[in-house]
């Protein structure tokens, strides 16, 4: 049995704000969340499908990146509510960029949004 390093219970939450992309983030999908993002879920079509693509969605992104002790939906969870604070990065490990974010608002916006593209890759490092 592969390991589990997402859960279909933050992939739902985070469904909920599909139209956003943010669960295609989640499950290490960056472009078509960016077309998300920018098309609010393929006009709220594609977040629609999406409810019934989870599953797979889930089992897949299982098989691609590692689990360790840095947990994804944790890092997930404050990535996307408290991400402009830095506070995963903290969660982390990464304390200089995290005091960086939160001094600078995330770099900006552009660090959390790079974030967003990345964080699944990051912790799969960490986590090795």
């Amino acid at each position: 049995m592969p390991q589990t390093t997402h859960t279909p219970v933050i992939g739902y939450l985070l469904w909920v704000f599909g139209f956003t992309g943010s669960h295609r983030f989640y499950y290490g999908r960056p472009i078509s969340g960016t077309i998300y993002f920018f098309t609010l879920g393929l006009f709220f079509i594609g977040w629609l499908v999406d409810l019934f693509l989870i599953p797979d969605m889930d089992r897949k992104v299982d098989l691609r990146f590692t689990s360790g002790p840095i947990d994804y939906d944790t890092a997930w969870i404050l990535l996307t509510f408290l991400g402009l604070l830095g506070v995963h990065r903290m969660y982390m490990g990464k304390w200089l960029t995290g005091i960086l974010y939160l001094a600078t608002g995330g770099l900006f916006g552009v660090g959390y949004i790079y974030d967003y593209w990345t964080l699944n890759d990051q912790l799969s490092q960490l986590n090795s």
